[in-house]
């Protein structure tokens, strides 16, 4: 054997020795996630094509149970909810939060006093939380009604009218943007200060400062933003089961509450239908997903990257 045969299979030697070295200090995470993520993802895909409800073997069905989707009403209702909360909620919450981080980077005394209230309702339990805006939206004792009837305006009923049962929880998403603004407050703090220097000398106002320094370096983070709360919104649950609830229907008044998971829910937990439950879950992933394509497939024309030519 040359001495450059041997010197090859020596870092070879040394290369697996480092290979299974990693492997070992990462097995716990691989097999947490074999376990715990793929297996259960797996799982789903097998039991959406069959019958099942946890007592008796599943019974293949081919793809009766998505078929059987595009049948039922409630699918459509639970997806208009939730596409409702998704257009008419993202984009608003998304836009305060910004503003909100904008002013919060003013410097100003007492900053750091104002950006630790504008997050302490962020550390709220989601359940907790709920219990209290419904309080405030209460039609006959709540404070919001009281603040409106103080200005002549007679307020809705908010938990109970159909049409204000939505409203009434996009309302109260305003409430917890501060996670979200505490990123956006991270990412101003990385936009240069030498490009308002310069916009300042070119006369630009505030107003043009935004749109040509301001967000194209934050276009990143609102994209990022954009794609976690398309995702989280598809996702609603806790809120509207709260508020459901409390007029003793899973759905609310007239459904206008029965989001897509909390149908899932229902039929999961409540009919033990896990079947059909894995197909609404497959679907929302590939409802999802056609989202967040369309979004990054559009993100070229709007994202700037500091990279970029």
């Amino acid at each position: 054997m040359t001495e450059k045969s041997s010197n090859t299979v020596g870092i070879r030697k040394r290369e697996r020795k480092v290979l299974l070295t990693g492997l070992l200090f990462t097995s716990p995470w691989i097999i947490g996630f074999l376990i715990f993520q793929l297996y259960p993802v797996a799982a789903s895909f097998y039991y959406s094509l069959t019958e099942y409800n946890l007592f008796k073997a599943p019974e293949w069905l081919g793809l009766r149970n998505y078929t059987e989707l595009f049948r039922d009403e409630k699918f459509y209702l639970s997806m208009y909810n939730t596409l409702y909360i998704t257009i008419v909620g993202v984009v608003p919450h998304l836009a305060y939060a910004l503003v909100m981080a904008l002013l919060l980077n003013t410097k100003v005394k007492g900053q750091s006093i104002y950006r630790t209230i504008y997050f302490l309702p962020t550390l709220v339990p989601a359940v907790a939380g709920s219990l209290l805006w419904m309080w405030l939206l209460n039609s006959q004792y709540g404070l919001i009604n009281m603040g409106l009837s103080y200005i002549g305006i007679t307020g809705p009923n908010w938990l109970i009218d159909p049409d204000w049962t939505k409203p009434s929880l996009v309302l109260m998403g305003f409430w917890g943007t501060g996670t979200i603004t505490v990123m956006y407050l991270a990412a101003l703090q990385d936009v240069p200060k030498m490009f308002y220097e310069a916009a300042e000398i070119d006369g630009a106002s505030k107003w043009r400062q935004f749109w040509t320094v301001t967000f194209p370096f934050i276009s990143p983070m609102t994209l990022f933003q954009l794609i976690m709360m398309l995702i989280a919104s598809f996702q609603y649950f806790t809120e509207g089961m709260v508020f459901a609830e409390a007029t003793q229907s899973t759905g609310g008044p007239e459904n206008s509450l029965l989001f897509y998971s909390i149908y899932l829910y229902q039929q999961a937990f409540s009919f033990l239908d896990m079947g059909y439950a894995s197909a609404m879950a497959w679907m929302l992933f590939m409802v999802v997903m056609f989202f967040a394509f369309i979004i990054f497939k559009t993100s070229a024309k709007w994202v700037y990257y500091g990279g970029d030519k």
